[in-house]
């Protein structure tokens, strides 16, 4: 009677599969210690996780609350540009308040996870797009920065 082998194998080696059943928990490297290894980095990860998590959240009021304030700097001001410009002009402004406060109330209603996956697939969806705004964000937040220090120096210091 011949041994069926797996698909491809033309024979059996003498010796292939010796001291293999030892319990995985007596070789080295495994067993115990390389669980407690494992859990505790399971721990560390889902612990950053939450921590970014909470970030994120922190990040998303801020911006939200920040949009709130431009939202109505822009409507104050669509009054003030149709007695300037006229009505053509102060309706742009209403339209981008309307835009702006479309995207704000999204933002609010979206879970920060959402916000992620969003994120995540449009970076798959158009990477040069996502790697060139993020190079202009940081340009422009270096140079906010860069100023902010310049005027920080300007400034006489009052210690006497």
């Amino acid at each position: 009677m011949t041994e069926q082998l797996p698909e491809g194998t033309d024979t059996i080696v003498e010796g292939a599969g010796v001291g293999d059943d030892e319990p995985t928990s007596s070789k080295p490297g495994s067993g115990a210690t390389e669980g407690a290894f494992f859990e505790r980095i399971e721990a560390f990860r889902s612990q950053g996780y939450d921590k970014a998590r909470e970030y994120a959240d922190i990040g998303k009021s801020k911006a939200t609350g920040a949009l709130d304030e431009l939202l109505e700097t822009i409507n104050g001001a669509a009054g003030q540009i149709d007695e300037k410009l006229g009505a053509q002009y102060g309706d742009y402004a209403r339209k981008a308040h309307e835009a702006l406060g479309g995207f704000n109330d999204s933002l609010k209603g979206k879970d920060v996870d959402e916000l992620f996956a969003e994120a995540r697939a449009l970076i798959a969806k158009a990477p040069a797009v996502a790697v060139g705004t993020a190079a202009v964000l940081g340009f422009v937040i270096a140079r906010l920065a860069k100023a902010g220090l310049d005027e920080a120096k300007s400034k006489p210091s009052n210690d006497a």
